[in-house]
């Protein structure tokens, strides 16, 4: 067995530990904290993550990709180039945050935002200081470190969160919680791979190589955003604080499949791609396609437990002020399976640097979502919305596939496949449910 091939296999066995350890922590504190505070504080936060979400993206250089993936990236003058941007980013976006969160309060009617963006703002600007050195533990496949330290200040950041919570009984306790959490967090990292020390320095040739790699990663990400947060800013808008609130604890289970995937893809097919990127394209082919049988069994089975049993979850886990996310779930967890085929893929077309058709599908899904979440909510009001969302990916995928056909990488055969066999297994799991008399899992729209 080859050592890429043996990296490949431990990081991917650390991150799926890794990341389960994480959902456990996160819905264990998510069950204590819904308890503590109010629906509305929910949607609150959601919105104000979005638009710290937003600039991050909006700001995207692609500066971990570069370090990834270039074989610069070990340099001193390459990577500490490199932290310089990383941290005037970091303060690009507070400054950017201080100046967007008036105009945000006025156009949701909450005054509330024009201090609550700001202050978390403030996370941005920490996180810029942290050390290159978890990019290296990604560059070089090593999960295990990186998963440690994800964990430890997970744990850290949730005890903090819910003593807040507490205590304060607001808002106010779960963005403490995440400054707390950035400071820590950002000390940490410097003490990951003790020989790197990071320092100001400005290379030109390192910033043209970083800029130009970046370009298409800014814009990528720019999309990435308006497709992937629209949901959110329009719902917010379209309705309620509260029912966003809601929906965004249905996204939260929902989206358990994708954000899986999304890890294996950048902490494992990410970086191993980068160092196949020379294969010939049938090969390369040949490989991906093999790496992903496994990726889809996980999905596929994550999907139809979702789709089939997410509303008795709902149910059991949380008080009737969340029994709308009940209905929502089984809708939106069939809605990501063409969001799952697309960025198994998209990951490869960025480790060979193609990252623009990604780009364009996230411009489509884009348009998509600002055309028709607000006429079909309109019309037939959030399961309306909700329905719009749950298929909001099938242009992303389409311009994926577009970009794997334009370099002899398309999968539309194996994508078919996966998708005979997700309905096959939704069927089986929701004819089981009937036959335990436990309903339908729509039944809760009616």
């Amino acid at each position: 067995m080859s050592s890429l091939k043996k990296l490949a296999i431990t990081a991917t066995i650390w991150t799926l530990l890794g990341y389960g350890s994480s959902q456990v922590l996160r819905l264990g504190a998510n069950l204590i904290i819904t308890r503590l505070l109010l629906p509305e504080v929910f949607g609150l936060m959601s919105l104000v993550n979005t638009f710290i979400i937003g600039l991050n993206l909006f700001s995207d250089l692609g500066i971990v990709d570069s370090i990834v993936r270039h074989e610069k990236g070990e340099e001193k003058e390459f990577y500490n180039t490199a932290w310089t941007l990383q941290v005037i980013r970091g303060f690009v976006i507070w400054i950017g945050s201080i100046i967007m969160a008036y105009p945000v309060s006025i156009f949701y009617e909450s005054s509330s935002l024009k201090l609550l963006i700001p202050v978390l703002g403030l996370t941005s600007f920490i996180n810029g200081f942290q050390s290159t050195s978890l990019h290296f533990l990604t560059r070089h496949i090593n999960e295990k470190k990186k998963i440690i330290f994800n964990l430890l200040v997970q744990i850290l950041s949730l005890l903090i969160m819910i003593v807040l919570a507490w205590q304060i009984r607001n808002v106010w306790s779960l963005v403490i919680a995440n400054i707390i959490s950035s400071v820590i967090s950002t000390i940490i990292t410097h003490r990951l791979i003790p020989e790197v020390k990071n320092y100001f320095y400005w290379d030109k040739s390192a910033l043209e190589e970083l800029f130009g790699y970046g370009k298409w990663i800014f814009i990528s990400t720019i999309l990435t955003f308006l497709a992937m947060q629209t949901d959110r800013l329009l719902l917010g808008r379209l309705f309620t604080i509260e029912l966003l609130g809601i929906y965004t604890i249905a996204f939260m289970f929902a989206d358990l499949p994708v954000q899986i995937i999304d890890r294996l893809n950048s902490s494992v097919v990410f970086p191993v791609v980068s160092k196949m990127k020379d294969l010939p394209r049938i090969t390369l082919k040949q490989k991906i396609i093999n790496k992903r049988k496994f990726l889809f069994a996980l999905a596929i089975l994550l999907i139809a437990l979702l789709s089939s049993f997410g509303d008795l979850l709902i149910t059991i886990l949380y008080d009737d002020r969340y029994k709308q996310a009940a209905w929502m779930l089984p809708i939106l967890s069939i809605g990501i399976w063409p969001n799952l085929l697309g960025v198994t893929m998209r990951s490869v077309q960025i480790g060979i640097g193609k990252p623009m058709y990604g780009a364009y599908g996230y411009l489509f899904k884009f348009i998509y979502m600002i055309v028709l979440l607000p006429l079909i909510a309109s019309q037939m009001g959030i399961l309306g919305g909700i329905i719009v969302i749950a298929f909001n990916d099938i242009p992303f995928y389409i311009a994926v596939q577009y970009g794997l056909w334009r370099e002899n990488l398309m999968t539309l055969k194996e994508d078919f496949i996966a998708t005979i066999l997700l309905f096959v297994t939704i069927t089986i799991f929701i004819t089981l449910r009937s036959v335990l008399g436990a309903g339908f899992p729509l039944s809760g729209i009616f």
